[in-house]
């Protein structure tokens, strides 16, 4: 299998090659027009992609919101990578459901269409069948093998990613390529264990009741390659009709679905990674359903609210918000210029501001902080990559049914709701105890300090050393600013906190 894949990455990388060195050589006007343009590049690096299979399509796929990595046109190009796979004949994927379900299988169901399946991609596909009671199901069923191709892919992938790492010493201090394979891997291995993603759907659905219209479908059985689910009304948010539903209905379920994300990513921490058009179905008069939850993020309380604090800085042309916490979800290299961040922030967020509202992307926007961010050093939380893409999907997806809705104003609605939350648990028992040490822990490193200060001053012995030079960014500066402002939010959440507790406890 490893070296089955090793030359099927090797074949692929040499073609691309090629083609680009026949592409370079099309350029000389002494040569025919037969030769392939410079433009086609980015669709031969999608094409390439779709021939290595899933991992790599996830892969581009995240890589077309990091256009600090790769060119706007390349990226724009990769949105474009659907996992569609070549439909695999019934007789294929009958023994898996045997395997796993046992040989009388077909006990189960009134009736299973073998004939044609609903979907196809690279890791499963999916039937519509119905139980012996009457219920309509969707049967996900893992393609045989696949495990084993997706494990010797992601060993593959780390080797020739910490190969890279080791000649390009400056851009991976700049970009942790392993961290990010990492993050990817980890999002997509619950996509090959259905158990897992059974469980994501179980988590989803309690959380998703604090938003009446959207649902996650009801889990049947569940083993490692099969599962059976409750098959979603209506079509996908894509072949929708829009003139089928009343112009109120499209707003709502807009609002509903950037309402369940931005619960997400900064309530439950929890969030729908591929909220692409076809995981979104909706039909008139009824629920908005979110599936396939096979690749799910989870992010930490300090990156989720350095995110809210930097759409909420773009949402409010706050170019010093934006520079102050984006920094904060990751980490400055030693020679970051974080002046010059600062700098390209005044000059890019009142552009990003001046953007009508309903046209005003966080997807892209983020993509753009980043490629920014990059080229001043800044390494960013690899996770930011995951959430860029959720967010550009589920944005995109909205906009099939509710073109004109501003995504901005949807999460300033939302605003009061996350910082109840927000403010809930920093007073929660927990959390007050887990400051309360940090605060301990501050002192007692800060005390020694105070005590030599003291004693040189009491001794006439204090000088201070004043240099007229200019003084160039600290990293140790930037990661103390980082804990004094930590401390700063964490005061402002407990004051909001209390006001918002007060008001609710007004009549």
């Amino acid at each position: 299998m490893l070296a089955d894949r090793g030359k099927l990455l090797l074949r692929v990388g040499t073609e691309l090659l090629a083609q680009e060195a026949r592409g370079l050589r099309g350029r000389r006007p002494v040569l025919s027009g037969s030769s392939p343009r410079p433009q086609d590049r980015p669709v031969r690096i999608r094409q390439a992609l779709e021939r290595l299979g899933p991992l790599y399509i996830k892969v581009g796929q995240i890589l077309s919101t990091r256009q600090d990595l790769i060119s706007p046109v390349i990226a724009q190009e990769l949105e474009n990578l659907h996992d569609r796979a070549t439909e695999y004949p019934f007789d294929r994927m009958a023994p898996v459901l045997e395997a796993e379900l046992g040989a009388d299988w077909r006990s189960y169901f009134r009736d299973f269409d073998t004939r044609r399946p609903l979907g196809c991609a690279s890791l499963a596909q999916a039937y519509s069948a119905t139980l012996t009671d009457g219920l309509p199901v969707v049967v996900k069923v893992q393609r045989p093998g696949i495990t084993a191709m997706m494990a010797t892919d992601m060993r593959l992938l780390r080797t020739v990613t910490r190969m890279l790492s080791k000649r390009t010493p400056v851009l991976s201090e700049t970009i942790d390529f392993d961290a990010m394979l990492g993050v990817i891997f980890d999002a997509m291995r619950h996509e090959l264990d259905f158990t897992l993603e059974a469980a994501n759907m179980e988590q989803a659905r309690a959380a998703v009741a604090a938003v009446p219209g959207i649902e996650v479908p009801g889990v049947i059985h569940a083993t490692e390659g099969v599962l059976i689910q409750r098959r979603a009304p209506g079509s996908s948010i894509r072949d929708a009709d829009p003139t089928a539903f009343k112009d109120a209905e499209r707003e709502r379920i807009g609002s509903d679905l950037l309402a369940v994300m931005y619960q997400g990513y900064f309530i439950d921490r929890h969030f729908h990674a591929d909220p692409h058009p076809g995981n979104i179905f909706v039909c008139p008069d009824g629920p908005t359903t979110l599936i396939d939850w096979g690749m799910v993020g989870r992010i930490d309380r300090h990156l989720s609210m350095a995110l809210m604090m930097t759409l909420l800085g773009l949402a409010n042309n706050d170019a010093q918000a934006v520079a102050r916490t984006w920094p904060e979800m990751g980490r400055a290299t030693a020679w970051a210029d974080i002046g010059g961040f600062e700098q390209d922030m005044a000059s890019l967020v009142p552009k990003l501001h001046a953007a009508p509202l309903e046209q005003l992307k966080f997807g892209s926007s983020l993509a753009t902080l980043l490629r920014y961010s990059t080229k001043r050093g800044i390494q960013t939380n690899p996770m930011v990559g995951i959430l860029g893409k959720s967010f550009a999907n589920v944005e995109g997806s909205v906009r099939y049914l509710a073109p004109h809705l501003s995504v901005t104003d949807v999460l300033v609605t939302q605003t009061q709701r996350v910082l109840t939350e927000f403010a809930c648990q920093t007073l929660s028992r927990q959390q007050l105890g887990y400051t309360g040490l940090q605060m301990l822990s501050a002192f007692e490193t800060l005390l020694p300090h105070v005590r030599t200060v003291t004693r040189s001053l009491a001794a006439g012995e204090l000088t201070l050393q004043h240099t007229a030079v200019a003084r160039k960014f600290s990293l140790v500066d930037h990661r103390r600013n980082g804990q004094v402002r930590r401390i700063e939010h964490k005061l402002i959440a407990a004051a909001v906190a209390a006001w918002l507790l007060h008001r609710r406890r007004r009549p």
